[in-house]
């Protein structure tokens, strides 16, 4: 059977790619297009864009859809990780910056306070770099969010993952569908000028009106992005 073109991925390579690649290694960073085992990390990375994963490698919940290595407890957070980030925005040229991290149940704050100085490193005076933050849920603790949101970050994403109705298969125990709202509610609530973002994954079985209502429900959290991704 003959697969249709939009079905298959090339092997990442090209100069833009092994560039951004030899940025990444010599600045000792991580990218979730590397630990998530992203397919278009290639398309990506050729065309200048990576997503930089912050508070190391090891995530401390166990969503099924994710590849990303997991355990209780990560790596202490690297002090020089900021700096570093930034410095690769720098050599990279970007002007658009995204940064994510694993979710750091064994951290006071969630990691907050870390994300929050990644965040303040781009954005120095006189660059003009945007920024977007995808962040995990923080527990909803509105002291971790406000750490966020007093960064200004240009943009801040988080991901709702799936409809309601199949949270409880895909996402963590810890997670959910009525605090991922919540966290999108208060982070506006906080910043008004900081635009909302979040992402659905499609093709798991999901109805239209499913989804139509995930829609519905971001929305009335003031959501002012939503991503539809295929699985």
């Amino acid at each position: 059977m003959i697969k249709p073109g939009w079905l298959k991925t090339r092997p990442p390579s090209g100069e833009k790619f092994l560039h951004l690649k030899k940025i990444i290694e010599d600045l000792k960073l991580n990218t979730v297009c590397t630990g998530a085992r992203c397919p278009n990390m290639g398309e990506c990375w050729s065309r200048g864009t990576a997503t930089f994963m912050i508070l190391g490698s090891v995530c401390t919940r166990n969503c099924r859809f994710c590849a990303v290595k997991k355990g209780k407890e990560g790596e202490p957070p690297d002090l020089s990780e900021p700096a570093r980030v930034a410095q690769a925005v720098k050599n990279m040229g970007l002007k658009y910056a995204v940064l994510t991290s694993v979710d750091r149940d064994d951290l006071v704050d969630g990691g907050a306070g870390h994300f929050a100085s990644c965040i303040n490193a781009i954005k120095s005076p006189g660059d003009n770099i945007m920024v977007e933050a995808l962040i995990p849920d923080f527990n909803c603790d509105e002291g971790s969010l406000q750490k966020i949101t007093d960064a200004h970050p240009d943009v801040v994403g988080h991901n709702i993952e799936t409809v309601e109705e199949f949270q409880a298969h895909l996402r963590d125990k810890r997670a959910g569908y009525d605090q991922s709202l919540e966290v999108l509610r208060k982070v506006k609530q906080m910043s008004y000028s900081i635009l909302t973002k979040s992402s659905i994954m499609l093709g798991l079985g999901e109805t239209e009106g499913m989804v139509l209502k995930t829609m519905d429900d971001l929305r009335n959290a003031g959501v002012d992005i939503i991503t539809l991704a295929s699985t």
